[in-house]
């Protein structure tokens, strides 16, 4: 079973090490569903983690139809992504009409290579999983993240077996979204899945002894200034051991 923890941190990269993760997927933005991190964040986290890291290729949040401007902008990550020798790169580029855009997938692709590179979750956004499957593989991409088209992928566990059947081994099928103690035996075992992706989210109180009372975070009024985002390790470890026994039945 390979384990693919999602962070938006240096912090948590360490920690998704410690709990034994095989791979990260480094973001930023998680409240946009992940967009590119920096590359100092980039630089300092492969210093300091020796697992496999996959950063996220991704120019903004909202939807996965790129201009030329961020298509560019696209291109010139993955080119500095190299650079800084990360192991793979995650994207996804959708036409408005909801089809995998495989001309520009491509030539990400052809690029980025010898990366490695996933299809994120934009493949949950196209009309037909099934076309969207046969074009990711005929763009090159190396596996798909799909929550099987629904909120959390407990929920779409019936297509994410099938996206596995059909792909027969052309591509790994890979279960993201809401992925945690209580439903990773589920769709570990229901789906065959031989790759899985959660977060083992944790917070942790801020260091700061003095705090504005009048902003409790920039932009928030929920205290986010002082609750700092990391993975806990311990879930890191459960999740695997409890994956790990699913697809041992």
């Amino acid at each position: 079973m390979t384990v693919e923890i999602v962070v938006y941190n240096i912090e948590s990269a360490r920690k998704a090490q410690e709990g034994g993760a095989d791979r990260i997927e480094l973001c930023d933005n998680p409240g946009e569903g992940g967009t590119t991190p920096s590359f100092g964040t980039i630089e300092s986290v492969r210093q300091h983690v020796s697992l496999d890291i996959f950063v996220m290729i991704r120019p903004r949040g909202g939807d996965f139809h790129y201009d030329s401007y961020e298509f560019h902008a696209m291109k010139r990550d993955i080119s500095t992504c190299q650079k800084l020798s990360v192991d793979g790169v995650v994207f996804g580029i959708v036409n408005a009409d909801g089809t995998i855009d495989k001309k520009r997938c491509k030539e990400l692709i052809d690029k980025a290579r010898p990366l490695k590179v996933t299809c994120h979750r934009a493949f949950d956004m196209t009309k037909d999983p099934f076309q969207a499957l046969e074009d990711c593989i005929e763009a090159g991409f190396d596996r798909i993240l799909t929550s099987g088209r629904h909120i959390h992928a407990v929920q779409g566990v019936d297509l994410i077996k099938e996206l596995i059947k059909r792909a027969d081994g052309r591509i790994a099928i890979m279960p993201g979204s809401g992925v945690n103690e209580n439903t990773v035996e589920e769709i570990v075992s229901k789906t065959g899945a031989k790759e899985i992706h959660f977060s083992a989210t944790a917070f942790r109180e801020s260091a700061m002894v003095y705090r504005n009372e009048q902003i409790s975070g920039m932009g928030s009024d929920e205290g986010s200034e002082f609750k700092l985002r990391t993975v806990d390790p311990e879930r890191v470890k459960k999740i695997r051991s409890l994956a790990e026994n699913a697809a041992a039945l």
